[in-house]
């Protein structure tokens, strides 16, 4: 799949996720299946999304309350990185 692709999969996951612990474990499977396009980005970026993932995964298994990370603001991180994803792919495709 063209990483542009993967960009697009990964976009539409974040907006349709449920707030339900099966729809982020769900999107969290669906993002680290992504290896074709983590591994064109810079390692940093594999790690980035990692920890967010992991946040997201502990806040699932909390209220909103009794947890530190707010899904809301996991799913912002989610969709920056992609930005993010999105532009360091485009720098690459122009050198």
């Amino acid at each position: 799949m063209p990483h542009q692709e993967a960009i697009q999969l990964l976009r539409g996951a974040v907006g349709a996720l449920h707030n339900t612990p099966a729809g982020i474990a769900a999107l969290c499977r669906t993002w680290r299946a992504q290896t074709a396009l983590l591994s064109a980005l810079p390692p940093r970026f594999a790690e980035v999304a990692e920890n967010i993932l992991c946040r997201l995964e502990s806040a699932s298994l909390f209220s909103e309350e009794s947890c530190s990370y707010s899904q809301h603001d996991q799913l912002a991180h989610l969709g920056a990185w992609l930005d993010q994803a999105q532009l360091a792919l485009q720098k690459t495709a122009s050198v």
